[in-house]
């Protein structure tokens, strides 16, 4: 029973794969078999998550292109496949929140929609457009999985991040929009996930949870009052859904949305 969450023999496309939650993903499809190709902007930062996987024994490809751009996306798309062959798992992890379009500590009035476009651009448009083009040659082969990171903005209202809880309801949007007609056109083979991730501390809220003395803000404090089990998420516990939706084991499973988060989504508050 346990064959079928091995990831043995299969190519894995990770956007994003150099940050915190990004990158233990990666390391985790990698345990599971898979050799992993890490996409960023950044060949330096790539290279270095690829020489980790490396020394831990998986193969990797660092892959440069920018989410947004099509053509850059296409290129790495294309080399590839033509070192590689085929690409059978597609992860984005690449979005997050952009810190000008960010409410907390004003009202909504004051954001821009320039700000506004940014954080749905990378978060929606840096979710579809990898998953187009990767999604592509899978389709050709009727097999694959691609699997989204949504995130608890986009189940209820979080305060301070509009422009973010929006893109992240377009992207469990377009997860179930892709799973039924990727199913329909292309057969049982290829599946689209989502993951929802809890509260976790990574690079670009770190100033947001944690004070310099390394303490709890205030909004930490709430959002740990809110989770049952009582703690933010280590970027580890990403790693077991990943994989499930990845392989074999979860054949039957596409359009979902699998909250990662502690019991939070769950809790009324009460």
């Amino acid at each position: 029973m346990l064959d079928t969450f091995t990831l043995s023999g299969r190519t894995a496309v990770v956007t994003g794969g150099y940050g915190v939650l990004g990158g233990t993903m990666a390391t985790g499809l990698a345990a599971a078999g898979a050799r992993v190709a890490i996409l960023g902007r950044s060949r330096d930062r790539a290279e270095a998550k690829c020489d980790e996987l490396r020394a831990a024994g998986a193969e990797a490809m660092p892959l440069v292109a920018d989410v947004l751009d099509e053509e850059s996306l296409r290129a790495a798309r294309d080399e590839l496949l033509a070192a590689w062959g085929s690409v059978d798992i597609l992860l984005n992890a690449a979005g997050g929140n952009v810190a000008r379009a960010r409410t907390d500590k004003t009202t909504p009035f004051s954001l821009s929609m320039e700000a506004f476009d940014e954080v749905v651009s990378l978060n929606l448009h840096g979710t579809v457009g990898p998953s187009l083009v990767f999604g592509e040659p899978m389709a050709r082969g009727r097999h694959g999985s691609i699997v989204n990171i949504s995130s608890m903005a986009a189940m209820q209202a979080i305060s301070g991040v509009l422009g973010y809880s929006v893109a992240k309801a377009a992207v469990e949007n377009a997860t179930k929009w892709l799973a039924v007609d990727l199913a329909r056109r292309c057969g049982p083979g290829l599946r689209v996930n989502a993951i929802a991730p809890g509260f976790f501390v990574a690079e670009q809220n770190r100033a947001v949870l944690i004070n310099p003395d390394g303490s709890y803000t205030d909004r930490a404090k709430t959002i740990v009052n809110r989770t049952p089990i009582g703690r933010f998420g280590e970027p580890h516990e990403l790693v077991g859904a990943v994989v499930f939706l990845c392989s074999d084991a979860a054949s039957f499973v596409t359009g979902v949305v699998i909250p990662v988060d502690g019991g939070f989504s769950a809790y009324s508050g009460v």
